[in-house]
């Protein structure tokens, strides 16, 4: 047997009182992160909270189906083509946006995005046009991230492009800033001739 060059340790040996010890103060250890620890239900859902402290419910956001929106449809009526809620200002009451174009049985009519928020009555009111439907545009892809409504474009060179066909592409996004929405874009060469 080979003896150890290290001095011998005898608070090496364990004994009840050292067990007792180590679990009383493993339990103060516990209980000091939990008085330490910050409160729970103060992180993601204080929104819901604060509302339910008021007696009120999180508002939902406004519904474009029941919104009065300035197209010109000729009768045929129109289409919200896509709608994502989100809160755009920060006031913590989600605003929705909405595409919205005439109903057409063919071709891609113009489109129109628009913010909607509550109004006074039961109809939602529109605070912004992103996009007029006479800038003869269509979205493609579309979604409201972190206060930002970003979309793809989709336009036309000239009045001589098929309806059916647009040649022209953008990526933008808006974001609320000092009381307006503010536009930013990248262009983008649809068929890859820039490449």
């Amino acid at each position: 047997m080979q003896t150890s060059v290290l001095p011998d340790l005898a608070h090496t040996d364990t004994t009840p009182m050292h067990w007792l010890a180590t679990a009383a103060a493993m339990a103060a250890v516990v209980a000091a992160a939990g008085l330490l620890q910050p409160d729970a239900s103060a992180s993601a859902s204080t929104p819901h909270r604060t509302a339910a402290q008021h007696g009120a419910a999180p508002q939902a956001a406004p519904d474009p189906a029941q919104a009065d929106f300035p197209l010109d449809c000729g009768g045929a009526g129109h289409t919200v083509a896509k709608e994502v809620p989100g809160d755009l200002d920060g006031d913590r009451r989600p605003e929705t946006v909405a595409v919205v174009h005439c109903t057409a049985g063919s071709g891609t009519p113009p489109s129109g995005v628009y913010v909607l928020t509550r109004g006074s009555g039961a109809a939602p009111r529109i605070v912004a046009t992103l996009v007029d439907p006479v800038q003869r545009m269509s979205v493609g892809d579309f979604a409201v991230r972190d206060g930002v409504v970003s979309a793809t474009l989709l336009g036309y060179s000239s009045p001589e492009v098929p309806s059916c066909c647009p040649d022209e592409q953008e990526k933008v996004t808006w974001q609320w800033q000092n009381g307006a929405f503010v536009r930013s874009s990248q262009s983008e060469d649809p068929a890859g001739a820039g490449v």
